[in-house]
């Protein structure tokens, strides 16, 4: 394969020569874009990968088989090579690593644009993405019009309302946007476009957001294959993790949200979670993740799970960046009857950040791992009151029941009034009679979690009360200690309590706590009472003032 700047010179040489010759004519020579990417065979790596102790580490594919790179890259390829390797150098020091304050004062000092901004992030898409030994295969698709809009924000600085007005901002490709397809990862739904923006979408852009593009996932947010590699879809392939590409996993089920901005393709991403598919993937990709409680934001436009557990929220690298983007995706949406009007200033919570007088839970049964041992030890002297308890004994059984039945109920809703007229497919039968067409493309790890869907037989009247005891015991795994001992929030590790929290539904902020002796990222994770995110917020804060140990992934870092 020839080198991304061979091909650069060679094809912008015989472009002026055409323009050239053409210009007496005064005809229009639309340049042509080069080969970006040519598919590798990669047998030789998959095999190695066979061996990897992980059975979900040992991959059947790393790239897609449905979607061509070149397409995904072609549209802003000029605009993006013409911002030269120097300027990239210079404003780096200013983009890198920095969060949206940071970001937003150089703007207004006159340093780069919203644009120049935009071109940063996407030199660095292009740049790693088109590489094969840095391709981490987490975009799906790029916004063709983001540098136009780009110029938008610029030109128009002083409408400037919130601090999002005018950020690069990717999100997880079961998000609907206007003018990208919207695929969950799946062949069946790879021509879902145009459809209107979600709800959250509106939210961004009435704000002056940029939206960057669409990043790839766990196919149906991990609820579709059983024991399949985490982050992997058709349409997507599989997302590698930037801190060990195919060392470590990348988290799921919003692989591509956590991977793309640990790797700084964006200043922050939209996640989705219905039990751990924030927290999973920002624990493993060193991040600051945030999953509301259920009706802080809207679901409309969103490809479902559950409606009782779904929902979206922000993945950035640090606090303040969490914060300013939930603050913009919060809201009231009248379609979305759980959501709620918005009564906290996020941002602002941030400047009352304290551990001093908190009171926070941590468990026993985790205190053997030395990093949360450390970590506690932190907070402590923060002046952060630790009260160590078991937790109760309770098991969540029939939560995938809970999910088998609102998923077949919740994704035809979807399906009729929510996806473009190019899918024809109106229920999870035709889904699965659709992939079976070719099961080897289309589902190569099966569908076993849709199978069970399909088979699953719990009466209504059983389902309703099976949810009421899950709700009832997520609820009573947090708030029976939260009010023995007076805790403002419990810690835990990554995802571990996701699911009582899900069921409970009880917000969760994961930060980074530190890295395993193999490098590995890891999380605490804290829990709150339901719509405490504010209170969250301000914990995290001042917990990652106190302990800022995150490292962009060595790979990445220039």
């Amino acid at each position: 394969m020839k080198s991304f700047s061979t091909l650069c010179i060679s094809i912008f040489t015989l472009s002026v020569l055409i323009t050239s010759c053409k210009k007496e004519k005064k005809e229009v020579i639309e340049k042509p874009v080069p080969v970006l990417w040519e598919n590798n065979e990669e047998t030789e790596e998959l095999a190695i990968q066979k061996e990897h102790e992980n059975p979900r580490m040992q991959f059947k594919l790393l790239q897609s088989k449905f979607t061509d790179k070149n397409d995904i890259y072609a549209d802003l390829y000029w605009e993006v090579t013409n911002f030269s390797e120097e300027r990239y150098k210079e404003l780096s020091p200013f983009i890198l690593e920095k969060n949206i304050p940071s970001i937003q004062k150089e703007i207004e000092k006159g340093t780069f644009t919203y644009k120049e901004l935009t071109l940063f992030y996407l030199k660095r898409i292009y740049k790693y993405e088109l590489n094969p030994e840095t391709t981490l295969h987490t975009i799906i698709a790029l916004n063709p019009r983001v540098l136009d809009e780009a110029v938008e924000r610029d030109n128009n600085n002083e409408s400037k309302v919130h601090p999002i007005y005018g950020m690069p901002i990717l999100l997880k490709d079961n998000i609907n946007t206007s003018n990208m397809p919207t695929t969950a990862g799946a062949v069946v739904l790879q021509e879902n476009n145009p459809t209107e923006n979600a709800f959250i979408v509106s939210q961004l852009e009435s704000k002056g957001a940029l939206i960057l593009g669409k990043v790839n996932l766990s196919e149906w947010a991990y609820y579709f294959c059983s024991g399949c590699p985490l982050g992997y879809s058709a349409i997507g392939g599989q997302t590698l993790n930037p801190y060990g590409r195919k060392i470590f996993e990348t988290g799921g089920s919003s692989a591509g949200s956590g991977t793309a901005v640990a790797a700084n393709y964006a200043v922050a991403a939209i996640g989705t979670e219905t039990s751990g598919s924030i927290i999973s993937p920002t624990s493993q990709n060193s991040l600051v993740g945030l999953k509301p409680t259920i009706g802080v934001v809207s679901r409309t436009g969103i490809v479902p799970i559950s409606h009782s557990l779904d929902t979206a929220g922000p993945m950035a690298k640090n606090t303040i960046d969490a914060a300013i983007v939930l603050d913009a995706i919060s809201g009231k949406d009248e379609i979305d009857t759980a959501t709620i009007s918005k009564d906290h200033d996020y941002v602002s919570s941030i400047k009352n950040s304290t551990l001093k007088g908190k009171r926070l839970g941590a468990l026993n049964n985790l205190l053997e791992d030395s990093l949360y041992a450390e970590t506690i030890k932190i907070l402590e002297n923060q002046g952060a009151e630790i009260i160590k308890y078991d937790p109760p004994q309770l098991q969540l059984n029939g939560f995938l029941t809970l999910l088998n039945i609102e998923m077949r109920e919740d994704l035809p809703k979807y399906l009729a009034n929510y996806t473009s007229e190019n899918i024809s497919v109106k229920n999870l039968s035709e889904v699965m009679a659709f992939n079976q067409k070719d099961s080897l493309l289309n589902m190569p790890y099966n569908q076993a979690l849709f199978d069970g869907i399909m088979v699953d037989s719990t009466s209504s009247e059983d389902f309703v009360k099976l949810r009421d005891e899950l709700m009832q015991k997520g609820n009573q795994f947090f708030q029976e200690p939260m009010e023995k001992h007076q805790l403002d929030a419990v810690i835990s590790i990554n995802n571990y309590h996701s699911g009582y929290a899900a069921v409970g539904r009880r917000p969760c902020l994961a930060l980074p706590m530190g890295y395993k002796e193999n490098g590995e990222p890891i999380a605490i994770t804290f829990i709150g009472a339901s719509n405490s995110e504010a209170l969250l917020i301000q914990l995290g804060a001042a917990y990652e003032k106190a302990n800022p140990v995150r490292k962009i992934p060595q790979q990445f870092s220039k």
